[in-house]
């Protein structure tokens, strides 16, 4: 039988400890990790994975091992408001030990399928910090391919600080890139509605056909482009090739 090497040791020793922080009822599990030496505590999460147009953004974030009076009230993305979120966001990237910020565009999505893009992302977020984590902490996403531990928490932002704070790195920056894909495709209401699937947002597909930002492989958009592209000259590809 192989002996286990360091590394797996600290990776399993990891996991009980994050058990055992949940067990014990701790409300961040963070705190407990860096108690029992693991210094850069990395939380992740995504942004737009649900939405039909423009990228899913995915976060990572370490955050310093004391406490910072402007990162007070750190939660999920989507229980802030927007003036609050923007507040924090300033916080974080300044505060912040480390962060990464990775776009997925729709057509990777549409070529590779968003749950590929969503866990790629994530590796490639946790890759592209300038500290090596100790233990990386996700919201119920399993990353098995990590060399160091993680731990997938049913509801993790609420449970790390970490996770929260990559949230509301993705969120504020997809919003803002939503925002600038609005300006340069104009009658979509991108700036609105972010992308997602609304019925005002579908309407305006069947009146100008999908942008090149859609997900084409989203049956929403596909219908959508359907209805506008029956009335147009025939054409093959996504809109712009």
């Amino acid at each position: 039988m192989a002996r286990p090497t360091p590394q797996s040791a600290a990776r399993a020793r990891g996991a009980e400890l994050v058990q055992q922080a949940l067990s014990e009822g701790y409300s961040f599990v963070d705190d407990y990790l860096r108690f029992h030496g693991f210094t850069h505590v990395a939380g992740v999460d995504e942004a737009g994975r649900g939405a039909c147009c423009g990228p899913i953004t995915i976060a990572s974030c370490v955050l310093p091992d004391h406490d910072v009076p402007e990162l007070a009230g750190l939660n999920d993305s989507k229980k802030l408001t927007p003036l609050r979120r923007e507040k924090l966001f300033g916080a974080i990237t300044e505060h912040a030990v480390a962060y990464k910020i990775v776009h997925i565009p729709a057509a990777e999505i549409d070529q590779k399928g968003i749950q590929y893009a969503n866990i790629n992302g994530m590796y490639r977020a946790v890759a592209g910090l300038s500290v090596e984590p100790d233990v990386v902490l996700t919201d119920a996403v399993h990353l098995p391919e990590l060399e160091c531990e993680h731990a997938p928490l049913v509801k993790g932002d609420a449970l790390s600080p970490a996770i929260s704070a990559a949230s509301i790195l993705a969120k504020v920056s997809r919003d803002r890139l939503m925002v600038e894909m609005d300006e340069q495709y104009p009658g979509y209401g991108l700036a609105g509605h972010k992308g997602y699937g609304t019925a005002k947002h579908m309407a305006a597909v069947r009146l100008h056909g999908a942008c090149p930002e859609h997900r084409y492989t989203y049956s929403n958009v596909a219908t959508a482009h359907a209805e506008w592209a029956s009335t147009q000259p025939r054409e093959e590809g996504r809109p712009g090739q």
